[in-house]
């Protein structure tokens, strides 16, 4: 069953629904993960009714700001890395992009893995626009042909893993990138030793 959130909206709902999720971005990104939703409706200049009828918990509210975060800057990098004349470079692209996004909206990342809402379906949409650029690099003869996608899934939750290990801000995350995209390079690449062990999905 469609729930309110997934219905099309109204042109006075859509703008509420938008403003919300902006304000919720600037309001996080001020106040930090434990920000409260009072602040978010006040922001967006809205009733704290308003925000629950369309976002019932900060659960879903959180998706959403990931949602627009993913459209606005790993959706346009995914575009230019599948024109890009080097795979390896497009691929690299699509990397940084959701990282430094990640890190522009750390705490929304924070506030979300705190809350429980990091689910592998959140990222799924992320993972399916990089398996044809993996797929691209491998049929260039750039990235190793026996890599797959449950070694892409993994690989960025490394990389995303590094974020809570650095000062919010910092971009020495760039280093790993590069070297796991060494490490992804036909050349003198080591003849993997077990298959690639299926994903677990948590429960609840």
């Amino acid at each position: 069953m469609p729930t309110e959130a997934s219905r099309p909206l109204r042109a006075d709902a859509a703008r509420n629904f938008e403003k919300i999720v902006r304000a919720a971005r600037e309001v996080y990104a001020e106040r930090g993960p434990d920000a409260h939703l009072e602040e978010v409706a006040r922001r967006a200049g809205v009733g704290i009714a308003t925000l629950f009828r369309r976002f019932p918990d900060k659960g879903v509210l959180l998706r959403a700001v990931l949602d627009q975060q993913f459209a606005e800057r790993v959706v346009p990098a995914v575009g230019r890395a599948l024109e890009d004349e080097d795979p390896r470079h497009g691929l690299a692209v699509v990397m940084e992009a959701a990282l430094s996004s990640a890190v522009s909206d750390y705490n929304v990342l924070t506030a979300a893995r705190n809350a429980g809402v990091l689910a592998a379906e959140v990222g799924d949409r992320f993972f399916d626009a990089l398996d044809p650029l993996v797929r691209r690099g491998q049929r260039a003869g750039v990235i190793r042909d026996d890599l797959v996608p449950e070694d892409v899934r993994r690989i960025m939750v490394m990389l995303m893993s590094v974020l809570w290990t650095m000062e919010p801000g910092e971009s020495g995350w760039r280093r790993y990138v590069t070297l796991v995209l060494d490490g992804l390079s036909p050349t003198a690449a080591s003849t993997l030793s077990h298959p690639a062990p299926a994903i677990r999905h948590r429960e609840g």
